[in-house]
């Protein structure tokens, strides 16, 4: 059983009392065989599967986690534990009881916000700073979900002494247009299921409840996740984290909440993992040397256990900045560790940029985490829009999405262009594309109010006879949407490809053929075209045929991956909701390691680089003066370096001859004992 392999600190965790436990595992402790030894614990005890919520903040610790405890406990028992990310499980529950919700990422919600932002005129109000663009709106509200719970959103920009003052009134304005949307079409994002599920148990109308929940990584824990643990019907915790690898402040995460347990629960128990299963003795009192330097919350001392002969970490350092990343490079090509087992680790994307650049050179794979991700890419998402659009036709973002490449459309008319459609289609564009309404003119007119910055928006009507020589069908040419005078030739045809991809879907049943059959259409054709183009121009302007050509091929090339990837499943629903709960955790490809050091945590490596150790880039000063610190950057060293086994190099270069910048070593490097 899980218990008889504890080293005893283990042990007395696992094995601790009800009540709130929390446990300060640091890096190389065994965090997660003390987490699945309590899981076991707990059902040894009497206590029922479907009365355990373990909450990670990937989906791959928690199947770990639950694989673990599989290995000693009938299957059917262990599939009742609820496990999974906080956002993961919020979704999974409000489903449970009921609740229609439809996950967007953020990027697809920027749009729309985007959409509303544009409908608002600023240019009437004496400001000495000009407003937010939809996007920043949008971030910033988002880490104001996650750090407050009690204030407004102006009140919380007025407390951290915002400038815009005299745009607070449009901002709430905006916004609250922004949740109206959302609620229309049950639109949520993540913070909104944390946000619902929290109100939801706070009602007290539900049948939620759980004897235990554990709280992996509870040292990043934002005050809004606090406040969902916080409202759970539950007498026991069991929280496991570090806070010297608290490093999710830019997210609102809230190191206070490790800190005060023992203020906020005068029944507290705490317990420390001392005993160090991953690093060489060498590395490890590198790291603690720089993080000794933070203030100490909870006391320990990290004590070594692996035996043998290790080498010392080395600082590298070289007189240019890419030469630093040739020199890396050509280092890997020689060294005896596999590939897979090697990790360059990065404060900033540009690192990355110029390793993975020197890597192949080299002829070395790469894969590379925490900066571009394969979901991300526009292609991608374009497909997925497309399927999302099939299954469900009243998904307002992925349509704008996909109108947004159409010519003359665009993101702002896409919408009004998608409400259009819902009322010729009585809230369905399926219906409206194939049954439509005969309706006058469907484009409603925005409201003017000159205090909130909204204005007028007029449209014509023209004749649908301009667009018969294009060989469209006569339902086709039927719908009331072509009057609009705003629809040119090319958007006619565009919205012709989107109208036939969903008639000719209807006898489509696998995902992975609906990925084959959005590839081949018109639509994604267009798109396709445009962003190889776009890939192809020249910094003067000129095309490039070559380039152009080699980025179509890579375009269809990510389609068929994930043609592939969706052979792993059924149903389109479930391909769908693994994707947007997941695609942040699934990467592609093989070889040496490209991360930045968030995308890092939880992983370890025989060999570890962390590179571009200069002062102003790590620690990266421009962070730290938009309210970063300090001893945040000094946590992310420590994250870093004691992600490494056997092997730790520094790297450190002198001169960037493009910036043309002079760099001084990182004070880390002088923390670490390497310069003076």
């Amino acid at each position: 059983m899980p218990l008889s392999r504890l080293n005893q600190e283990q042990l007395n965790a696992a094995t601790a009392s009800f009540g709130h436990n929390l446990v300060i595992a640091s890096a190389g402790t065994g965090k997660t065989s003390t987490i699945v030894a309590r899981i076991a614990h707990l059902l040894q005890n009497g206590i029922k599967p479907e009365e355990i919520l373990l909450l990670t903040f990937t989906n791959k610790a928690a199947n770990e986690m639950v694989e673990r405890v599989a290995r000693f406990f009938d299957k059917s028992i262990i599939d009742k534990i609820e496990a999974g990310t906080f956002h993961a499980i919020s979704h999974k529950l409000l489903k449970k009881i009921g609740k229609k919700v439809i996950l967007k990422q953020p990027k697809e919600l920027k749009i729309l916000l985007k959409t509303i932002h544009a409908k608002r005129r600023f240019d009437h109000i004496d400001a000495n700073v000009k407003p937010y663009q939809s996007s920043y709106l949008y971030d910033i509200f988002s880490l104001y979900q996650n750090s407050e719970v009690e204030l407004s959103f102006s009140e919380w920009l007025k407390k951290n002494e915002s400038e815009h003052g005299a745009y607070f009134d449009i901002y709430e304005d905006i916004l609250e247009e922004f949740k109206e949307e959302k609620r229309a079409f049950s639109y949520v994002d993540f913070n909104d299921l944390l946000i619902l599920l929290r109100n939801e148990l706070q009602s007290g109308d539900n049948n939620l409840f759980f004897k235990e929940i554990l709280i992996d990584e509870y040292q990043d824990t934002n005050t809004l996740q606090g406040s969902l643990i916080k409202a759970f019907t539950c007498n026991s915790i069991f929280c496991v984290g570090d806070y010297d690898q608290s490093i999710y402040a830019f997210n609102g995460a809230n190191i206070q909440i490790i800190g005060t347990f023992k203020e906020r629960y005068k029944d507290a128990n705490i317990f420390t993992l001392n005993k160090n299963y991953r690093s060489s003795q060498m590395i490890l009192s590198l790291a603690n040397r720089v993080i000794e330097k933070n203030p100490r919350l909870y006391p320990k001392e990290l004590k070594v256990t692996r035996d043998g002969k290790f080498e010392t970490p080395k600082l590298l350092t070289y007189n240019e900045l890419f030469e630093q990343y040739q020199a890396i490079a050509s280092k890997i090509s020689y060294s005896s560790s596999a590939h897979n087992d090697i990790a360059v680790i990065f404060r900033n994307n540009s690192s990355a940029d110029g390793i993975e650049a020197s890597l192949r050179e080299f002829s070395i794979k790469c894969k590379r985490k925490g900066s571009s991700s394969f979901f991300d890419s526009r292609e991608v998402k374009a497909i997925l829009d497309l399927v999302s659009l099939f299954v469900n036709p009243k998904d307002m973002m992925a349509f704008i999405h996909i109108f947004e490449y159409a010519k003359g459309v665009g993101a702002s008319f896409s919408k009004e262009l998608f409400d259009a459609l819902l009322k010729i289609g009585g809230g369905d564009i399926k219906k409206a594309f194939f049954e439509p309404q005969d309706v006058e003119n469907p484009f409603k007119k925005r409201v003017k109010n000159t205090q909130l910055g909204l204005f007028d928006d007029i449209h014509e009507t023209g004749s649908v006879g301009r667009f018969y020589s294009f060989g469209f069908d006569e339902v086709f040419l039927s719908n009331p949407v072509l009057k609009n005078s705003r629809i040119n030739e090319d958007g006619a045809k565009f919205i012709y490809g989107f109208y036939r991809f969903l008639k000719e879907s209807r006898a489509v049943k696998l995902p992975s053929s609906l990925v084959e059959h959005a590839a081949n259409s018109y639509v994604f054709e267009e798109i396709t075209n445009s962003l190889a183009k776009k890939r192809g121009t020249l910094k003067d302007g000129s095309i490039d045929k070559k380039l152009t050509d080699e980025a179509k091929e890579r375009i269809m090339r990510k389609v068929w991956l994930l043609r592939d990837l969706a052979k792993n499943y059924n149903d389109i629903f479930s391909f769908l909701n693994a994707l947007t709960l997941g695609s942040s955790e699934m990467s592609e490809g093989e070889g040496v390691n490209l991360l930045s050091i968030h995308a890092s945590k939880g992983l370890e490596f025989k060999e570890v680089y962390i590179v571009d150790l200069m002062d102003g880039r790590f620690p990266n000063r421009k962070l730290m003066n938009m309210g970063g610190s300090l001893e945040e950057e000094r946590r992310l060293f420590y994250v870093a370096a004691t992600r490494a086994k056997d092997r730790l190099f520094l790297s450190f270069a002198r001169y960037d001859k493009i910036k043309k910048i002079d760099y001084l070593p990182s004070q880390f490097l002088s923390e670490a004992g390497f310069v003076s």
